[in-house]
């Protein structure tokens, strides 16, 4: 793809009998929208999957290593790299760190001030096509955790999953912050294969079955874009084949108008180029 324009995409990805992104506010219960039922997943879910692959895949390459992980102490991080090299804190901290370049961060705090970084891929968060089904199973446990439990034959627990869902993201592509922080096609192309290889990694059983479906990308000439994202998205349909519950991918048919395109802007599958 072209990082010299603006890029609009879809990403479709589903769960089978799992729990895509729990809601500590509900017991952990699927993300839902309580005025119509759909499913919900955060932006913030999916860009730490992706940043989960890329430290994986990207193991030990210079500049792929990840700002925000697990137990990390940003700003103790920030200020040791920083004060150990010459030169601008925000060029160090985005040529250091992938998740910098792609999603931006706040650099403001700690002894360096670095400032803020607008990062070249933004996401939405993702929505169900359908309205979901949370269901609620109970499970038992033969051990036991505390000494006090030790006369109990076995404990008691639950877990939620979802049937099935379908679930629709959309992300945006800014080649003026990519300038900014150095996000680079080689950086792109390993966000491609980040949302179609990133759920393989991150099996469990309160997930159940993660799939990455489809990504669909709007390619625009310039940088601005030639048209508005809204009329491109609403190019691709997505309607039910069945007429009970969905329980599979195959109980959707997608279809993409792509008669009369808007001069300057292509339609691409970047999970083929």
């Amino acid at each position: 793809m072209n990082i010299n324009g603006r890029i609009d995409f879809v990403y479709l990805f589903d769960v089978k009998d799992g729990n895509p992104n729990g809601d500590p506010d509900a017991g952990n219960q699927p993300r839902v929208d309580p005025e119509n039922g759909h499913g919900l997943v955060t932006d913030v879910c999916l860009k730490r999957k992706v940043r989960n692959f890329v430290q994986i895949d990207c193991e030990g390459a210079e500049g792929m290593d990840m700002f925000v992980k697990e137990k990390a102490i940003l700003n103790k991080i920030k200020d040791g790299i920083v004060s150990g090299k010459k030169g601008d804190a925000q060029k160090i901290m985005c040529a250091t760190f992938y998740d910098i370049r792609t999603f931006g961060a706040v650099l403001s705090t700690g002894k360096v001030n670095a400032g803020q970084v607008r990062g070249s891929i933004q996401f939405t968060l993702g929505r169900s096509i359908d309205p979901i089904c949370t269901l609620e199973h109970t499970i038992t446990r033969m051990a036991v955790t505390d000494e006090k439990d030790a006369d109990k034959e076995r404990t008691m627990g639950n877990k939620n999953t979802v049937p099935y869902a379908l679930y629709k993201a959309y992300g945006f592509y800014n080649p003026h912050f990519a300038e900014q922080t150095g996000f680079s096609a080689e950086d792109l192309n390993e966000l491609c294969r980040a949302l179609k290889m990133m759920f393989d990694i991150d099996r469990s059983a309160a997930r159940g079955l993660m799939s990455a479906r489809r990504l669909i990308a709007f390619q625009h000439e310039s940088k601005l874009g030639n048209a508005s994202a809204h009329e491109l998205f609403d190019r691709i349909k997505i309607e039910r084949k069945s007429t009970g519950a969905p329980r599979g991918f195959d109980d959707y048919e997608i279809t993409i108008d792509d008669k009369d395109m808007p001069k300057g802007v292509a339609i691409v599958n970047p999970w083929e180029i």
